[in-house]
């Protein structure tokens, strides 16, 4: 049996070689040997990157029934208060987010958040992560101002830590973005300066997350009408999403981004190539969905 290192050394490698079709059964070759030799640990750190995986990728109802898998034997081994307990609520929940399934995100959230705040110190940087994903459904329900404020509390918590740079970054990306929806374009743009500038420090320019803080630039540049630095930065957008998650539902959004800025520039040829990806993707993706 390989340990979790192991197991993430080779995630992370597929992951580098862009090999994304080869994720789902190593991940699922895994999980079933852990469960051979009931090594439950593995099992549900396993499961954990199943459920994030099936996420980014849009397959929501293999994402939903890889949460409920391992809260289920987390409940059987009397775990059901523990912090793995409130993270793997957090990956399910994060999921029916993505999904547009804004209740049973909140429930979930709610009931990851109380058992943080029983188990773990007020400044634990796990806060902020899920501050951070409080702040995404928030937003979605259009309670913008609540959303700030969880976001506050998140970089709060990682302004002090030279150990979460790339998290801090991330928090200000989202904080960005939501200052676009706010009218807040300025602010939005330095945040985004700041947090691709951590992003290229500490990652060595590439990341999971580092894709959004791209595409917030590109749309600052395109609200400014710098329309070259917009392409430029969605098509960067572009190359990070397909390496970290492939061409999922985020991927076609940015190729409609990129048809816009095309369109603009004059290039119609180019931005009628953008239209007709986005498109194939999109109806690529809801057979998925539905299957």
């Amino acid at each position: 049996m390989q340990t979790i290192e192991e197991i993430y050394a080779k995630l992370d490698q597929l992951f580098e070689k862009n090999e994304i079709g080869k994720v789902e059964p190593f991940l699922l070759s895994c999980l079933e040997q852990a469960k051979e030799e009931s090594a439950f640990g593995i099992y549900i750190s396993v499961g954990n990157e199943l459920i994030g995986y099936y996420r980014s990728v849009s397959q929501f109802e293999k994402s939903f029934a890889a949460a409920e898998d391992v809260l289920l034997l987390l409940e059987e081994l009397k775990l059901e208060d523990s912090e793995h307990f409130a993270t793997t609520l957090l990956n399910a929940a994060t999921a029916y987010r993505a999904a547009g399934r804004y209740e049973d995100a909140l429930a979930d959230y709610a009931k990851a958040l109380k058992i943080y705040e029983e188990k773990l110190a007020p400044n634990d940087p796990r806060f902020a992560g899920l501050y951070n994903n409080i702040s995404l459904l928030l937003e979605s329900l259009q309670e913008n101002e609540k959303a700030a404020a969880f976001l506050g509390r998140a970089i709060a918590i990682l302004e002090g830590r030279e150990d979460s740079r790339t998290d801090l970054a991330t928090s200000k990306t989202n904080l960005a973005l939501l200052q676009f929806k706010m009218g807040e374009y300025q602010k939005a743009e330095a945040l985004l300066t700041e947090a691709i500038a951590l992003f290229r420090k500490n990652t060595e320019g590439t990341d999971a997350h580092y894709s959004a803080a791209l595409a917030g630039m590109g749309e600052a540049c395109f609200h400014a009408q710098k329309l070259q630095e917009a392409l430029t930065y969605y098509e960067e957008a572009l190359r990070e999403v397909k390496l970290h998650f492939g061409e999922n539902m985020s991927y076609a959004l940015l190729c409609t981004n990129c048809a816009a800025v095309c369109e603009k520039l004059g290039d119609g040829e180019k931005a009628a190539g953008y239209r007709q990806k986005a498109a194939d993707l999109r109806s690529q993706l809801e057979v998925k969905t539905k299957d």
